[in-house]
């Protein structure tokens, strides 16, 4: 699904890009995928399963999978990275936070194996990031922004293209379908946490947001920041 010019989105089970066995569930997360510059930049790669799909999503709009430089992952978790051993057998460099890092490299509880009856594949992290790193990856600029809560490695991604200010978000926030935030059962979710993570988040203004499942929001995402906000702090103080 073309969401701009050289943006698309290729994977993900809840509005159907993908199928991972359930109807309109959660066992895919959002994969996005950049024609940067140097190559194409994807951000995650969803649960493993589908990475076929992915890749024949891409080829519909002249993609090449061999053409994929670099993947940026915004959290552990299995519908989210479980894929990325694939990738690293062909040498697509991974980025991630070092919690991300952390957990993929330990395949641990972090990563939610359990919730899919699946065992999750350590997978090690090339390049493991910090909150406020600015990197350039494939020739696009972009800012790290570390926003624990839904789990302690979850990160946002921020970068300006097409002259709009777009960020891909995760599971930091939740799908418009299914409540404000991303799912509570995670090993290392914190509700206190959390909410400080919602409250810097929402200072933020961008054009776009590319969530980790279902729909993307085209039009002021500040607000759908604003209205997890402030669930958050009717529910959790």
């Amino acid at each position: 699904m073309q969401i701009l010019k050289g943006l698309y989105q290729v994977g993900g089970d809840l509005n159907g890009v993908t199928w991972a066995g359930v109807d309109a569930g959660y066992e895919d997360g959002n994969t996005y995928v950049l024609e940067a510059p140097d190559g194409l930049l994807l951000f995650d790669c969803g649960c493993g399963d589908t990475l076929d799909q992915i890749y024949d999503n891409m080829r519909y709009w002249n993609l090449a999978p061999e053409d994929i430089k670099a993947c940026i992952l915004t959290h552990p978790h299995f519908d989210h990275t479980a894929g990325a051993h694939f990738l690293k057998v062909r040498g697509v460099p991974l980025w991630a936070h070092a919690n991300t890092a952390d957990a993929m490299r330990a395949g641990d509880e972090r990563c939610c194996g359990y919730l899919y009856h699946k065992v999750y594949t350590p997978c090690e992290v090339d390049y493991e990031l910090q909150d406020g790193d600015r990197i350039n990856v494939l020739g696009i600029d972009i800012e790290v922004m570390h926003l624990p809560g839904h789990s302690m490695g979850c990160t946002a991604y921020f970068f300006d293209y097409e002259g709009k200010r777009i960020v891909v978000s995760g599971d930091v926030i939740g799908t418009l379908l299914a409540g404000d935030f991303g799912w509570s059962g995670s090993i290392d979710f914190d509700k206190s946490i959390y909410m400080e993570s919602l409250k810097r988040f929402a200072r933020i203004d961008t054009d776009m947001m590319l969530p980790g499942h279902g729909m993307i929001y085209f039009h002021k995402p500040r607000r759908r920041v604003e209205q997890a906000l402030n669930s958050a702090l009717m529910e959790w103080r």
